[in-house]
């Protein structure tokens, strides 16, 4: 492994690429704005949290990595979609919260250590409200709510890289011609028919959305940590929103070291959203597609850019794991009692590796990292398909791969598949056959194995018997 000290992340609060350096030797605090459970989870938010799994699990190879996430279980749409639909609020958060856990780990993303949801969390809310409301930095609008006066906190626009002034109002900010300013924010909402409400001081309601994941956050990690996450849209007002409620009842500043955010799914150019209802169920996905699959199709663009959602990218995903599938199929047949001295193993494995290493730590460059895997792999296939490799170096290029897979999570290794002894008897006649130039024989056998769900590669050290999968009957 190189030094952790090489990494370097693009910072959204300083607009540049900085060298890692968590605020506690050997350990990093991470928080990702989590889902709003109000509908089913869609491609969008699996390139959101398969992008962070990715990042958590990097990290996690230098640092002890705390991963924080929040669940929006209080919500306009949650409240809306439940009288909508005539249920409990409550319901619908239980509901799609079960739906998002279940997409995740379809989707293999398993680093997450805690999901806090936002309602148990009202008591440091309205802890938090008070302290805004004591420093006259909030203010009450009767009938409506407690609001942020955003021109007390004069840096506003600071993770956008926008001024004050030319800012306008964003998603999710309620207008009300009582607020001071138009940008100003909701931390509290006063109680309504038909919607939750809890009892505070400064009257009863439910948590603005912004003050939540500060609530979480500083409760959890303390007033300052490492790293905060999430899409590009969160940026503004969101993200902004945190930054200016933390550190106004801190005094202190910055809130958080380091701020990543990933580019959007794009379909026909326009963000993959449930308002635009453009979007595709990781549900559906699944139908369809691997986890390995899905999670190559995100990690074959940066983070950072946007990706066109389109059958031919997936298609081309579904190739790239196919294709190190069938190498590692072929590898598990490399037991030759003799190292294949032709090249060194050693120094492939080691090479690739490093370069694997070096593109990770360049921002988690994952489509460099992964151009180091197909390189490996071409360069060693002809070797591995003609089985010359001993099994120490067939060893060595496999731990590799589950070193990559420990990372990305792309690689669908093959099972150990126990051949039938009716079809190994077939196996052997056929290979009979063609000693005997009987090719029509062979030919015909050949059928019978595949009709048993199996196929045979001639190699020139003999045939090598596989389990048909799904995607290579298709190309068949």
């Amino acid at each position: 492994m190189l030094a952790a000290e090489g990494l370097k992340v693009y910072n959204t609060l300083t607009k540049k690429l900085e060298l890692f350096k968590p605020l506690q030797q050997g350990k990093v605090n991470m928080f990702v704005c989590g889902p709003t459970v109000y509908d089913e989870p869609h491609l969008g938010h699996a390139r959101s949290y398969i992008v962070f799994d990715v990042i958590a699990k990097w990290l996690a190879k230098y640092f002890d990595v705390y991963y924080l996430q929040n669940i929006t279980d209080i919500d306009d749409k949650i409240i809306e979609k439940a009288n909508r639909e005539g249920v409990s609020w409550k319901s619908i958060a239980e509901k799609f919260e079960k739906a998002y856990f279940e997409a995740m780990n379809s989707l293999g993303v398993d680093s997450v250590n805690q999901y806090a949801r936002a309602t148990e969390f009202v008591e440091a809310i309205k802890q938090q409200v008070k302290i805004l409301l004591d420093k006259g930095i909030a203010y009450i609008i009767p009938n409506d709510g407690v609001y942020f006066d955003i021109s007390k906190f004069p840096s506003y626009g600071k993770l956008s890289g926008q001024s004050l002034e030319s800012l306008k109002a964003g998603a999710r900010v309620a207008v009300s011609s009582e607020k001071r300013n138009p940008q100003d924010f909701a931390l509290w909402k006063f109680e309504k028919p038909n919607e939750p409400s809890w009892p505070a001081p400064f009257g009863n309601g439910r948590p603005g959305w912004h003050i939540e994941d500060t609530a979480i956050t500083m409760t959890v990690f303390g007033n300052h940590y490492d790293l905060h996450g999430g899409g590009l849209d969160l940026i503004f007002p969101h993200h902004e929103c945190e930054i200016a409620i933390a550190e106004s009842i801190t005094g202190e500043e910055p809130f958080v070291n380091y701020w990543l955010h990933n580019g959007f799914v794009n379909v026909k150019g326009e963000k993959m959203s449930k308002s635009l209802k453009n979007f595709v169920t990781i549900k559906e996905l699944l139908k369809t597609y691997s986890k390995q699959e899905i999670r190559m199709f995100v990690v074959s663009t940066h983070y950072r850019s946007p990706i066109d959602f389109n059958p031919e990218q997936l298609k081309l995903a579904q190739e790239k794991v196919l294709k190190i599938k069938n190498f590692l199929q072929a590898l598990k047949h490399c037991n030759s009692s003799q190292d294949l001295e032709e090249i060194n193993i050693d120094n492939i494995v080691e090479q690739s590796l490093t370069e694997f290493e070096q593109a990770m730590n360049n921002d988690f460059d994952t489509p460099k990292a992964l151009a180091t895997v197909f390189k490996l792999l071409r360069t060693l296939n002809p070797y591995v398909t003609a089985r010359k490799l001993s099994k120490q170096q067939a060893g060595k290029v496999l731990e590799f791969f589950k070193f990559v897979d420990s990372v990305l999570g792309i690689v669908d290794f093959p099972e150990q598949v126990k051949i039938p002894e009716q079809v190994l008897k077939l196996v052997q006649q056929r290979e009979q056959a063609r000693k005997q130039k009987d090719f029509k024989k062979a030919d015909m056998l050949r059928h019978k194995i595949k009709s048993l769900g199996f196929y045979v590669d001639d190699t020139p050290q003999g045939p090598v018997v596989k389990k048909i999968e799904q995607q290579e009957n298709k190309q068949q």
